[in-house]
Formats: C-alpha cells, sequence, structure tokens
C-alpha cells in the first residue's frame, strides 16, 4: 500500500480518537483531583507527594496540555503542550498534489492532536494560488511568523519540518529553502530559546538538526553554489570536484543582541581529489542550536560556539571547521565533538582540536563517519589559570633540570669509586637512568607547552606525546629494576649474574617494557582520534582513557616497590644487622632500600595529586600541590639518590682532596719550577 495513502488513514483515525474532549485536570500518583481548568495545579499548594504529575488542559484559545510534577510540595512545571498552530491544516496546503487524499475533506490536526480546527477551515485556503503555495511554501509563513514561539508551537513546528522533509523534500529550489529557513528561524531565534525546556519531546533539538539537514541535503544549486541566510540558520553550497581548489564555507551569524558570531567550514584539496566524479557540498550554520541539543559528556560542558552541519560525498573523509568562541575567557577550555544523530548525544570522538587560542578553536573533523551530522565545540573545563601556578611550574622545572644534571655530572664524577662491586654497580647504573629519563621528560615537558600554545603541527604534538609517555614510563620502570635488584641481593644470595646478563635485562625493563606501552597506545587510540587530550599534548583522558596507559603501569610499580620495603624491612628486622656483621652487599641492598623507600612514596604522591587533578580539573590546590611535586622530582633523586648516600659523599669528599692536592702540587711545581720563556 502507498505510504501516502497509509498517512491519510492514520489522520482519519486519529481524528475520531483524539477529538473526544477532556476538560479536567489529572493528577497522577496522588489523590487529589480538582475540576478547575485554569491554574489547577498552581492551585494544589502543597503538592502531596514528589515526583507526582498533575495534568493540565490549556486555556480555550489554545489545543494539547500542561504537565506539573511535584518537587519539594511544590508544583513545577515539566512540559508544556499547549499550541494554538493548526500544522495539520497548513502541511495539507502545501501538498495537496502530493497526498492522495483532498486536503478540503481531510481532518485538521494540530500537532498530532486532531480535533482543533474547524471542518472546511483548510478549504478557503486551496485554489487558484495553491500551486504557487506548493512551490515555494510561501502561503504558509504568515501564520507561522504571526504565531508566539511558545513550547508547544515550537513542538508542532518541529513536527511540520519533519514531515516536509520526509514526503516533500523533492526538488529542493531555492524558493522552498528560504521558506523552510524562515519556519526553522522562528523558532531559533535567540529570545525565545529558554521555552524549548519545556517542548515535550526531549528531542526536538535533534529532530529538528536531522530534518534540516536531509532537506538541504537535496537543494538543487544554481549557477554551481547558493546562499540563504536567516538570522539564525543560514545555508550554503558549491558544486565540487577534484580539480577545486580548497574549498571554503564562511559564516558571521547573529547569536544575541551582543553582535555576531563566525564559523568556517574547509574541504582541504587533498580530500577534493578523492572525489571521482563532479559532486556537492551543503553546510548549514545555527549560531543558538547549540543551547538546545542537550550535552552528555563526564564533565560538566556547555556548548561554546555555533553548530555546523555538512552534507559532502561520501569519498570525503576529513575536514577542517574553526568555531569562534562565544567564552572568550582564558581559562575556557575546548573540545571539538560531532552530534551523533543515532545516540542524540555530543561524541568527542568525531573530531580533534588542531590549534586553539582565547577567541577560536579549529576541529579536524572525520566526515567518513556517517553516523556524525553536525559538528561544534564544547567549553572544556581547563586547568585553571593562576600566575602562582605559573611561577611554581617555571622555577620548580628550572630547578628540577639544574638538580638531573648535577646528579648526573655526580654520578660521572664518583662513578670508579662506587661501583667496586656488582650491586653498588647495578644501583648506579639505575640511578643514572631514572635521572636520565626524568630530564629528558622534563625537557619534553617544556617542548608540550610550546607546541600547545603555538598550536603547531598535529604529527608533532603527537610525537611529544609519545615520547613524553615514554620517558615518564622509563622513570618508573627503572624504579621497578631498582626493586628487582634489591630483592636480587636480599633473598638471591647464592645466585649471581654478570654484569652483561644484569644490562639486558635491566634495558629489557626500563626502556624495553615503556616502548611496547607506548605503542600500543598509540596504535589504539589515535586511528580513532583518541589518543591526544583535548588543548593539551598529552594523553586522552576523557574518551578514550588512553591516559590509563600510564597511571595503570606507574601506580603499579609504585604497590610492588612499597611491597619490597617492607619485605626488606621484615628480612632486616630478623637478621644481626646493627652489630657489625653485615657483609658489603648487604650494606649497599640496605642503601638501595633507603632510596626506594623514600623516592617511591614521592613518586606516588606525585602521581597521585596527578590524576586528582583529572577527577577535579578546576581544583587550584590539586594542580598547585601536583606542579609542586611533579616540579621538583628532579630535586628529590638528586638529594635522596646521591647527596644523602654516605658512600657517594665519601667518594667525591676524595675526589674533591684529590683534586686540590694535584692543583696544589701543580701550584707549586709552577713556583719552584717555571717554564722557559
Amino acid at each position: 500500500m502507498d505510504v501516502r495513502v497509509v498517512y491519510c488513514l492514520f489522520l482519519w483515525a486519529a481524528h475520531f480518537f483524539l477529538a473526544m474532549p477532556h476538560t479536567t485536570p489529572r493528577v497522577l500518583g496522588n489523590k487529589s483531583e480538582t475540576g478547575d481548568e485554569q491554574d489547577a495545579c498552581i492551585n494544589l499548594i502543597p503538592c502531596q507527594d514528589n515526583g507526582a504529575i498533575c495534568i493540565q488542559p490549556c486555556s480555550p484559545s489554545f489545543h494539547g496540555e500542561t504537565r506539573f510534577v511535584c518537587e519539594d510540595r511544590k508544583w513545577q512545571m515539566l512540559s508544556d503542550a499547549c499550541a494554538s498552530l493548526d500544522v495539520q491544516s497548513l502541511f495539507q496546503r502545501i501538498s495537496q498534489s502530493e497526498l492522495p487524499c483532498s486536503g478540503e475533506h481531510l481532518p485538521f490536526v494540530g500537532g498530532g492532536k486532531l480535533g482543533h480546527g474547524k471542518p472546511g477551515d483548510g478549504a478557503k485556503h486551496f485554489g487558484a494560488g495553491n500551486h504557487s503555495c506548493q512551490a515555494d511554501f510561501s502561503c504558509i509563513i504568515p501564520d507561522i511568523l504571526s504565531s508566539p514561539a511558545i513550547p508547544g508551537n515550537i513542538a508542532d513546528i518541529v513536527e511540520l519540518l519533519k514531515k516536509i522533509s520526509l514526503l516533500l523534500s523533492e526538488n529542493v529550489t531555492r524558493g522552498k529553502m528560504q521558506s523552510y529557513s524562515r519556519i526553522a528561524n522562528h523558532i531559533l531565534n535567540s529570545s525565545i530559546i529558554s521555552n524549548w525546556a519545556f517542548v515535550k519531546n526531549k528531542n526536538a533539538g535533534s529532530i529538528l538538526l536531522d530534518s534540516v539537514n536531509l532537506f538541504a541535503g537535496k537543494l538543487l544549486l544554481r549557477n554551481g553554489s547558493e546562499s540563504i541566510q536567516e538570522p539564525f540558520i543560514a545555508t550554503k553550497g558549491y558544486s565540487i570536484h577534484r580539480n577545486t581548489s580548497r574549498k571554503s564555507f564562511d559564516f558571521s551569524m547573529e547569536f544575541n543582541s551582543t553582535g555576531n558570531i563566525t564559523g568556517q567550514v574547509v574541504i582541504p584539496e587533498e580530500e577534493l581529489l578523492r572525489l571521482p566524479r563532479a559532486s556537492k557540498a551543503i553546510s548549514v550554520a545555527f549560531p543558538t542550536l547549540g543551547a538546545v541539543l542537550e550535552t552528555t559528556q563526564p564533565d560538566p560542558a556547555f556548548v561554546n560556539g555555533m553548530v555546523l552541519s555538512v552534507s559532502l560525498p561520501e569519498e570525503l573523509q576529513n575536514i577542517l571547521l574553526t568555531f569562534e568562541k562565544l567564552n572568550k575567557l582564558e581559562q575556557v577550555g575546548a573540545q571539538c565533538v560531532g552530534w551523533h544523530s543515532a545516540e542524540r548525544r555530543w561524541d568527542p570522538r568525531a573530531c580533534e582540536v588542531r590549534a586553539h587560542n582565547v577567541t577560536a578553536v579549529v576541529c579536524v573533523c572525520a566526515h567518513r563517519r556517517r553516523a556524525y551530522s553536525a559538528f561544534s565545540i564544547l567549553m572544556a573545563p581547563a586547568a585553571p589559570r593562576s600566575s602562582l601556578l605559573d611561577a611554581i611550574t617555571r622555577v620548580g622545572l628550572g630547578l628540577s633540570i639544574l638538580s638531573l644534571v648535577l646528579c648526573l655530572l655526580i654520578e660521572a664524577v664518583v662513578w670508579h669509586h662506587v661501583t667496586k662491586t656488582e650491586i653498588t654497580y647495578m644501583r648506579h647504573f639505575c640511578l643514572v637512568n631514572i635521572a636520565a629519563s626524568l630530564l629528558v621528560a622534563d625537557i619534553l615537558f617544556i617542548l608540550a607547552a610550546i607546541v600547545h600554545n603555538a598550536a603547531l603541527n598535529y604529527q608533532l604534538c603527537v610525537a611529544v606525546t609519545f615520547f613524553l609517555h615514554f620517558f615518564y614510563l622509563a622513570l618508573f620502570f627503572w624504579m621497578f629494576t631498582l626493586g628487582l635488584l634489591i630483592l636480587y641481593g636480599l633473598l638471591l644470595i647464592f645466585f649471581k649474574i654478570t654484569r652483561s646478563v644484569f644490562l639486558a635485562a635491566a634495558f629489557s625493563i626500563g626502556y624495553g617494557c615503556p616502548l611496547v606501552i607506548s605503542i600500543l597506545t598509540v596504535a589504539i587510540t589515535e586511528p580513532k582520534n583518541g589518543y591526544l587530550r583535548s588543548g593539551a599534548c598529552w594523553l586522552n583522558w576523557y574518551e578514550t582513557k588512553a591516559l590509563l596507559a600510564f597511571v595503570i603501569p606507574a601506580l603499579s610499580i609504585i604497590v610492588v616497590n612499597l611491597i619490597v620495603v617492607v619485605v626488606v624491612m621484615v628480612k632486616t628486622g630478623r637478621s644481626s644487622i646493627g652489630e657489625g656483621c653485615k657483609s658489603q652487599d648487604l650494606s649497599s641492598v640496605i642503601r638501595i632500600s633507603k632510596n626506594v623507600a623514600l623516592l617511591t612514596p614521592l613518586l606516588g604522591l606525585t602521581w597521585g595529586f596527578g590524576l586528582a587533578t583529572i577527577i577535579d580539573s578546576r581544583s587550584l590546590a590539586f594542580h598547585i600541590v601536583f606542579a609542586l611535586l611533579n616540579a621538583f622530582q628532579g630535586f628529590f633523586i638528586l638529594l635522596f639518590g646521591t647527596l644523602l648516600d654516605r658512600k657517594t659523599r665519601e667518594a667525591l669528599r676524595m675526589n674533591c682532596l684529590s683534586s686540590r692536592r694535584k692543583w696544589g702540587l701543580e701550584k707549586v711545581k709552577f713556583i719552584y719550577f717555571p717554564t722557559n720563556g
């Protein structure tokens, strides 16, 4: 059976079912009822049961109903379906020749509720002017624009636009698109956006977006381009082919009384080369629709730019979108997102931030994922900006780098004095690699900040993040190697390993494991655009949880090393240590255990606060404590790993005395045996 015949039969059935009057307010969830038609629910003060629903009919000039919910013993409006428009008769006026049933015999429906129009009301609209109305829908514009944009009318207009998109979207001419845009513009005006909160269907905004995209996607282009603009919705289209240079859609639209907001869609030239044939590209901009679409991010976030939808050939994979920010405060972060039509939510996997500054954000979005119908930016919570936090980070990083360089210099000076046994050699070898790993990580940390602030190449940001991840992991895995060294020296007394075996095992653990984890992380998350954190050169957390590839190994090593320290305390407590009978190797193990016992809690505390800054990213206190601990890790390694070690201090003192004695002899030789000339 033809779909349009079924549609008409449905209208007839709905007419007789919904025409039955109901004027008595009904309270669901408790026993209270009232016969008052006007403000009936408001007069039920106090309401009896929280969560109870009161359904109140509209005033005589409207059809529909208003629902209230009982909260804190007061009735709060839940939804308002009271409407004055008869959108079914409006639809009949523009579709008489499209449907197989005569408009003059159809019942009239308002927003799906029939029986509110009078029989024959629609007939006066038909006649000689109906053909021009079907050509551009212009005859229904005055009725819609003269109606108030109340929640009930908004819902009905959304349904009207949906029907037009589904049933009347063949051969969309400029005239039809202009009328369609004027209708949508009426319910997207910034002055009435707050009314959307009481629309009964909470998915109405998503339905409107899908309807506009469907209708605009069939727009016929005159002379290879088209541009139709209303204050709160704009449509642009271009003919494109593989020889076309880079195409851009530039929008500048009114947002509110304070001024305009801009947006841009760019199709890169390399993408256009994928086109096998001539095609068209359509983009629609909505400066206010973002306030309507619900944000369901794990952290509170709000749409901070216009919504840009695109209709492109399937061959195109990636597009560039530039969004001007509504909120231009420096501490406001940004997250590029795509609207998932099926799940009706913002999805950060659709896009990634390419560049970001105080006023605008550039996003790279994957158009090849057909699930996304539109794109925008969310106001992501950013780390709080503070001059104190910046000062701590700069000073701390400088001190950390200086401390690590000094640590490596001291190790180089005393190396031959402190590595006379296998166990001491292994200890200092691990310490050198710990210091070197953190030194490189600190330098990369500075480079990551430069790359992010300058909005440089995305691939460079990925590379910096990869090596930053690798060297931070190496720091912890060399700490883990120290822990294993303690167990070896303490428990495997009669099992000796050669230096070459130790070096092979240490490099495999210290650098091999981090390399495997880092490669797997980037290989799994980068194809999904989930490797980088939005607006920073560091591992993603909110979408793909890529940061767990650092957090889990690091915290696991901290726990293992703390267990090792406990084992050492128990083992040595039972021996006769302190009575002068401990061996040289056991003494070295005790010194290593002290290093691990001091450094492990400090590293654990540092990255524990690092995790806290992710959980509560707006806490300035967490950021300051993390910055202090993180920036001074190099100083901690110098202090507890080198300066507080008795053997190292003795070797350093001997080296200084030897150097001073040698310098003194050279001076005496110079005085008593002057060179000729």
